[in-house]
């Protein structure tokens, strides 16, 4: 979805690569999440073992918090500092790309929430398929986000996508219409 949205015009701050970057080797934030989750989380080259640390999290009731605890401040703060650089030069759209938006951030300080949004079996069948988890780890990072119904009634816009690309790339033109007439 904010391939599209580049593609158009929008200055992206994606979260995920924020989020690498502060678990990067050498950062603040990997050390934490080393202290708090134990070496077995990292890769004999010093890099985070993701499937390591997803076992741990989604294995033991308040892990995630910890884990929240650790990352969202930084990428907070880092999002922040991208979007008035996008300001400064005048970047017309910066839209942050944030799959958690509503379990890590207030989506009333956004100017405009789009949520891409599926079924729950369509969202459960890409975990598996596209991302290799196993149905119970598909299950269990399901569970631990906010149901789709609590999210649309907090989004301004709402993009269905369990059908096909082309359907896709559809509704977002509309969305992306109205944000431009807004902007």
């Amino acid at each position: 979805m904010a391939q599209l949205f580049e593609q158009w015009g929008a200055t992206i701050i994606d979260a995920d690569q924020l989020v690498r970057e502060i678990q990067a080797p050498g950062q603040p934030a990997l050390e934490q999440i080393v202290n708090r989750f134990g070496q077995g989380v990292i890769r004999t080259d010093g890099t985070l073992d993701r499937t390591a640390l997803r076992a741990k999290v989604l294995a033991h009731p308040g892990a995630l918090a910890d884990l929240n605890r650790i990352v969202h401040p930084e990428v907070h703060r880092l999002r922040l500092k991208l979007l008035k650089e996008a300001r400064a030069r005048g970047d017309r759209i910066a839209v942050s790309d944030i799959p958690l938006l509503f379990e890590a951030d207030d989506p009333a300080s956004f100017d405009a929430v789009v949520l891409v949004d599926a079924a729950d079996e369509v969202r459960r069948a890409r975990l598996v398929d596209l991302r290799g988890l196993s149905s119970s780890e598909a299950e269990r990072i399901m569970q631990a986000q906010l149901p789709g119904p609590a999210k649309r009634g907090r989004s301004d816009y709402v993009i269905e996508n369990n059908g096909d690309l082309p359907a896709l790339e559809r509704a977002a033109a509309l969305v992306w219409q109205s944000l431009l007439d807004r902007a």
